[in-house]
């Protein structure tokens, strides 16, 4: 026979609703009595039917997360970032993959995905602000990244512009003139390829460097791109004595490419990224990059979502917050 919440109550020597309450994580209860409670699921095995209690309550307990492809480390080590943030608050988090797929988009926004979860956390690639507005429903939805910066929705976000210049900035005061950029998205200039590029020009402004369009490789964000892209720059024949990968695996990609083709880095061609993930601390020579602030990111980005689940964010339009950076000095670009 299953064990029921009325067994626990008898055995913890309480009533059914203090039970319904321990397992409701209702704040208003004496350590003592939960403790009792917890014990007694503990020593029968008590399992809580979820499906139940969503029914009665209308909340999963459970948040979505969708992002494009979590093989691309920022991603992965973000939804893991975010899995631990909301593991704090009682939630879990469930993951798609949109594959930078409009249908897969759409789905997460109004399909079975979304009625299993009480809130979403959403980075689209694809749909854009009116398609999302017209479908996302009446649960809470918190953007991430910069594809959409609507004021209709909560955004949670860095600081692109500014930490890039920051970056430019250090490469400069090290003596580099010639500094290449590859990840550029030609056109753009509100997502977050664009963002990193205005922040590169603005530097190279404020120090009185012309900018050169031909240090600027367009490449889609993996490392293979990111070593074709350099290899593509030299074999042009273009000087550069620094590398600015717009993220961490064009980077590592680009410093791989330099160093088996003979060039010293960082002593010929110094080379940074952006993102901070974990490979870049252990490359060799390690890399230099910008450190988004990921563990504030998922952070603020829970407890927006949470506030808005809870009713305790009622402003009547979206927030945006946008998280602090830190440049990660290493043996790349010294």
């Amino acid at each position: 026979m299953a064990v029921t919440m009325n067994d626990v109550a008898r055995a913890a020597g309480v009533s059914l609703k203090t039970v319904s309450n321990v397992l409701n994580d209702y704040e208003f209860i004496r350590p003592a009595t939960k403790q009792r409670v917890q014990d007694a699921i503990a020593e029968l095995g008590y399992e809580a039917n979820l499906t139940a209690r969503s029914l009665r309550s209308g909340k999963t307990s459970m948040l979505g997360l969708v992002l494009s492809d979590l093989s691309a480390p920022y991603y992965a080590e973000l939804a893991s970032r975010l899995m631990k943030a909301a593991s704090r608050h009682g939630y879990r988090v469930l993951v798609e993959q949109s594959g930078a797929e409009a249908s897969v988009e759409l789905s997460a926004l109004h399909g079975t995905f979304r009625q299993l979860t009480d809130g979403l956390l959403f980075t689209p690639l694809v749909l854009d602000a009116d398609a999302i507005a017209a479908r996302a429903g009446t649960k809470p939805l918190v953007m991430l990244g910069e594809h959409i910066m609507d004021p209709r929705f909560d955004l949670v976000t860095m600081k692109n512009e500014e930490a890039a210049a920051a970056l430019t900035t250090h490469l400069l005061q090290a003596g580099r003139r010639r500094i290449a950029v590859i990840g550029a998205h030609p056109g753009e200039s509100a997502g977050t390829a664009g963002l990193r590029m205005n922040g590169y020009r603005k530097a190279l402004d404020q120090a009185g460097v012309p900018f050169d369009a031909g240090l600027v490789a367009p490449a889609e964000w993996r490392r293979d791109t990111g070593a074709a892209a350099v290899a593509g720059l030299m074999a042009s024949g273009v000087q550069f004595d620094a590398v600015f990968g717009l993220n961490d695996v064009l980077a590592l990609g680009a410093m791989h490419e330099l160093l088996i083709k003979g060039v010293n880095v960082p002593a010929d061609v110094a080379v940074a990224g952006f993102d901070d993930i974990d490979e870049a601390r252990f490359a060799s020579p390690s890399l230099t990059t910008v450190s988004p602030g990921m563990d504030e990111i998922a952070e603020r980005s829970i407890t927006l979502l949470l506030d808005r689940i809870g009713g305790r964010e009622t402003s009547g339009q979206g927030v945006h917050m946008e998280s602090g950076f830190e440049l990660k000095i290493r043996e790349s670009a010294p």
